[in-house]
């Protein structure tokens, strides 16, 4: 198969990687690509957000088979074109990828399915926002109700500061996203992901994990769009994992069926889990990052089954091999992240990192400039490694992370603190 993967990010790399294990995968593009993933895949020019212009590039490449890492493309409709000229293609239309573009959107979604979520409010101006924060409790949690980078959710301690971020997000700190703002209740409990594929009828659980949103150690500071994420994740036993499947997975993917908008892809279920009872944080529509890291290093080749057979409509027919194992990712980030940072520091010692199925340093944010590695981004690389326990996986993880030579550069060392 001769396959293209959308995006640039340490999701498509740990993709990408996954993938190029699988016998079936004969020529591998991911557009466009980073510094990292140049070393294992044909990286490619192209505007992932026109779907003209990827229907056109797959055509004239003979791709068999697309998978779309980011969100962007899923919300601006890049798979409906895919599907309408006949391209095989894993992930969900942008009718279905309103679970992530639209906070408001998926509450609707959930009281119509009976799914636990928090209490909400909807609003479309500063004032009605700032009563409703008034009258009700703090801790508080405001969110961006559009698109965000992962990064448009405040978690207000004070009243002073969900007034402020109200301000911010209808300031235009977040865009267009925060055009309109989704104000919840606090949910207590721990926080963890469930990832699950869906073929618009069958849904297939492929992991749990669990990231560190927070900047800072000890789970402290600014949220970010994730500084390290380990699989699976401890709170997630089976019984609460049959709970969330149960009481809120299928009734939603039932809902989005009922409605004439059958969900393909992956959905991320973000879950606040207390005496063992699961509710909705948030639904992503792909996978999460950095917890795609830490899964791909557990799922390895047959990844590539699983998405194909998602996107055939055949899931009912596949299971997932789980080796008894653990996976750790830790994010090495610019200086400065998640606010102002600067790019283009040289970056030394990757080379010398092992590449193997329990050791790989993913590409975030990296480029190539005059035969050396640079820092593109906030999130630059992702130490990952699987071990036989979460401890053996972190100590490897982290033995990853000394090599890199980045005085620019900084990390949490104590990823994984909560389950160790």
């Amino acid at each position: 198969m001769n396959i293209l993967i959308l995006g640039g990010g340490g999701r498509e790399h740990s993709l990408a990687w996954a993938v190029k294990q699988n016998p079936k995968c004969d020529r591998l593009i991911v557009a466009p690509g980073n510094a990292g993933i140049a070393w294992i895949a044909d990286c490619a020019s192209l505007d992932i957000m026109d779907g003209g212009a990827v229907v056109n590039f797959a055509e004239a490449n003979a791709i068999d088979f697309v998978i779309i890492g980011p969100e962007a493309p899923l919300a601006a409709g890049v798979a409906d074109r895919l599907r309408d000229a006949g391209i095989l293609t894993f992930g969900p239309s942008e009718a279905a990828a309103r679970l992530e573009a639209s906070k408001s959107f998926t509450k609707e979604i959930c009281d119509a399915a009976g799914a636990p979520t928090a209490a909400y409010g909807h609003f479309t101006n500063a004032d009605a926002a700032k009563a409703h924060v008034r009258k009700g409790d703090i801790p508080v949690v405001i969110k961006a109700d559009g698109l965000a980078a992962g990064k448009g959710v405040i978690i207000a301690e004070t009243e002073d500061e969900a007034i402020a971020a109200i301000d911010d997000m209808f300031g235009g700190a977040f865009g267009g996203a925060g055009a309109e703002v989704v104000i919840e209740e606090f949910m207590a409990g721990e926080e963890a992901s469930l990832f699950v594929l869906c073929d618009g009828e069958t849904v297939l659980s492929i992991g749990t994990a669990q990231d560190h949103k927070r900047v800072g150690e000890g789970d402290t500071g600014p949220n970010t769009g994730g500084m390290g994420a380990y699989s699976p994740a401890p709170v997630m036993t089976p019984e609460v994992e049959a709970r969330a499947m149960d009481e809120i997975v299928r009734p939603t993917m039932a809902e989005m069926a009922r409605r004439g908008t059958p969900f393909q892809g992956v959905l991320y279920a973000g879950l606040m889990i207390e005496n063992g009872a699961p509710r909705l944080v948030e639904y992503n529509v792909r996978f999460g990052d950095p917890e795609c890291q830490a899964l791909m290093m557990r799922l390895g080749a047959q990844t590539l089954d699983l998405l194909e057979a998602c996107a055939e409509g055949r899931l009912s027919e596949v299971e997932v091999t789980w080796a008894d194992d653990h996976a750790m990712t830790v994010v090495l980030a610019a200086k400065g992240y998640p606010g102002s940072y600067a790019k283009g520091s040289v970056i030394g010692g990757i080379e010398s990192c092992p590449e193997d199925s329990f050791h790989m340093m993913f590409h975030a944010g990296t480029a190539m400039k005059d035969g050396r590695i640079v820092a593109a981004g906030g999130r630059v690389l992702n130490a990952t490694a699987r071990g036989a326990s979460l401890r053996e996986a972190r100590d490897r993880a982290y033995a990853l992370v000394e090599k890199v030579d980045w005085p620019e550069g900084f990390y949490r060392r104590d990823i994984g603190w909560r389950a160790l």
